[in-house]
């Protein structure tokens, strides 16, 4: 029996990118991360993503959304739910890839259209500032002057979100959108305009259909399996390393140990054969006249 107060969180990668099905949704959105009026986004037309996912455990933590606007610009929305190392590399690869998709063999440079990779992240990424939203850009390491704005990177760090939100913060609004945990978070930020009002409506009747619910608690229960598995991962990891580190300490103890043991029983040797008691090479060595007597044997 469905729980009245179920309701699918959009950090579920399964469940942002259903609500990006919503073209509505989808263009609310975009002019938030455009910085432009949504009446001025004219139109959004989702694209085949550049990897296909043909289960729930595919690409675990990170589904594409991609989008073509009327004025050839593309956008590849991604949102990610667990800490990934090569993050930075990977923005960059499909960014790349995007680009590189618009023209063909013997086509003109001109044809190319601005790319956008926008990282949607459950996690700190940039660990040295509160930043939570940058737009990144190539430019020169000098002037700072912009080269060209026909690739452009976004990282919005949900972690990373103020607790308020000023009126006027349209892209820190749908972060916090998307970082809602309970229905009441998301009614209340549904209030703040009708696109994110739209988005709320979307959440419920997405959470009230039972084959996508079945859906999304796969895909849930996908990413949850796998991050338990890295978390167990990580600890067999540790538990093994520190037994390594173990063994090669005793290792390197047993040889020091050899070590010294030779330049003492060499101490002793030496002092022997200048004509000094067992009881003054004890004295001189600090250790016992017993042992001086076993090295002597």
């Amino acid at each position: 029996m469905i729980k009245n107060n179920f309701i699918m969180l959009p950090t579920v990668d399964f469940c942002f990118k259903e609500l990006m099905q919503n073209p509505k949704v989808r263009k609310g959105f975009i002019s938030a991360l455009l910085n432009l009026p949504p009446e001025e986004v004219e139109d959004t037309v989702l694209l085949p993503t550049l990897l296909s996912r043909d289960s729930a455990d595919d690409k675990l933590g990170i589904m594409d959304v991609r989008v073509l606007l009327r004025d050839g610009t593309q956008m590849n929305m991604e949102m990610q739910v667990k800490y990934f190392e090569y993050w930075d590399e990977r923005a960059l690869f499909y960014l790349s890839k995007m680009f590189d998709s618009q023209i063909h063999k013997g086509e003109s440079y001109e044809k190319l259209q601005k790319c956008i990779h926008v990282s949607i992240l459950d996690f700190i990424h940039f660990p040295n500032d509160k930043e939570c939203y940058r737009r990144i850009h190539f430019r020169d390491d000098k002037t700072s002057d912009l080269y060209s704005d026909k690739m452009e990177l976004q990282i919005l760090e949900l972690k990373k979100l103020p607790p308020e939100v000023k009126t006027g913060e349209d892209v820190l609004a749908w972060m916090k959108f998307f970082s809602g945990k309970s229905r009441k978070e998301f009614q209340t930020m549904a209030k703040t305009n009708e696109y994110l009002d739209e988005a709320y409506n979307t959440l419920l009747n997405l959470s009230a259909d039972e084959k996508k619910r079945l859906e999304y608690e796969a895909r849930e229960k996908a990413l949850k399996d796998y991050n338990t598995q890295i978390s167990s991962a990580e600890k067999r990891g540790l538990k093994a390393g520190e037994e390594m580190g173990r063994k090669a300490g005793e290792e390197a103890g047993m040889r020091k140990g050899k070590e010294l043991g030779v330049q003492e029983a060499r101490q002793v040797f030496k002092l022997y054969m200048q004509g000094k008691s067992q009881e003054e090479i004890a004295d001189l060595c600090n250790i016992s006249i017993d042992k001086v007597k076993q090295i002597l044997e």
